[in-house]
């Protein structure tokens, strides 16, 4: 629960943000005709999002239990690939997040309000997208229970009560720190889930050594303990895990996190202090800070 909590903080909080600086674009140049263009386009990209998330959840269900592990393992390492690309994405472009959108804000005003629908749709759906398919993957990793997506539910709205607190200049937030640290915690999940990935394909039949243990230490900890349940809500561990797993575990976590902790925290202290948000409203300034 408190590891879909904090992806669901995370992952919302750049979505908020997205909604955020294309709002107050609109409304800094006066163009608040196109609010409700630009909330239809949040509203069904939302709305496609749940949809996915849906989908993976009950379509594979009348499956065989080969086919059900195949595609969710399958899926599992399609969305780490998605989360890491989007991790090392925001990393590089933060700084220029804002003028990205504004330019393309620009162009859809002067395409019309489906432009701006449309713009709205994707800049919104992509996170939404990427957000579904890492929660549900997360979710099926740490047990088939309502707790994940109650914690997910709980990490947007707080997302989006943060968005907005930031919107109205009430708060400040170093999004470059938060999002640094928290990227470090999403790439130690998505080593868990990778793993949970392979197993899943391992138990389908299509990858070796499902009965091949590099360790098996369930006496010490018992997957249904209250620390093996911990331990599998936060990090994915599996008390009894085989060596592809193992395997595959250590060599995603390893050079992925020593790229991104260089990535994180490189670059000259004037641009790092840049990025820190300042209070004044309206939220044109407040997050452009981290953009600009």
């Amino acid at each position: 629960m408190l590891a879909n909590y904090l992806i669901g903080l995370r992952e919302g909080l750049e979505a908020a943000l997205v909604v955020s600086i294309l709002v107050a674009y609109l409304v800094r140049i006066e163009r608040r005709d196109l609010l409700p263009a630009l909330w239809t386009g949040v509203a069904v990209a939302t709305g496609t999002s749940l949809a996915f998330g849906a989908l993976l959840t009950w379509g594979p269900s009348r499956l065989t239990f080969e086919a059900q592990e195949a595609i969710g393992g399958t899926l599992s390492i399609v969305a780490v690939g998605l989360i890491t690309w989007m991790i090392f994405w925001m990393g590089k472009m933060a700084r220029h997040l804002k003028a990205d959108l504004h330019h393309k804000l620009d162009d859809a005003i002067a395409a019309g309000r489906v432009a701006v629908i449309t713009m709205a749709l994707l800049a919104v759906g992509r996170e939404g997208l990427e957000t579904a398919l890492f929660l549900w993957a997360g979710a099926q990793a740490t047990g088939r229970t309502t707790a994940p997506l109650l914690g997910a539910a709980l990490g947007l709205l707080t997302a989006i009560g943060i968005g907005w607190l930031m919107y109205r200049g009430a708060i400040r937030i170093d999004l470059r720190r938060f999002f640094a640290w928290t990227g470090v915690f999403l790439v130690v999940v998505a080593a868990g889930v990778l793993a949970y990935g392979v197993h899943d394909l391992q138990e389908a039949g299509l990858l070796p050594g499902a009965g091949a243990l590099a360790f098996d230490v369930s006496s010490t900890i018992p997957p249904t303990s209250w620390y093996g349940v911990l331990l599998k809500g936060i990090f994915n561990f599996s008390p009894a895990t085989t060596w592809l797993e193992a395997i595959v575990w250590t060599a995603y976590l390893v050079p992925t996190m020593i790229l991104f902790v260089r990535m994180a925290w490189a670059g000259p202290p004037a641009a790092r202090k840049a990025t820190a948000t300042p209070v004044a409203a309206p939220a044109s300034t407040a997050l452009g800070a981290r953009a600009s």
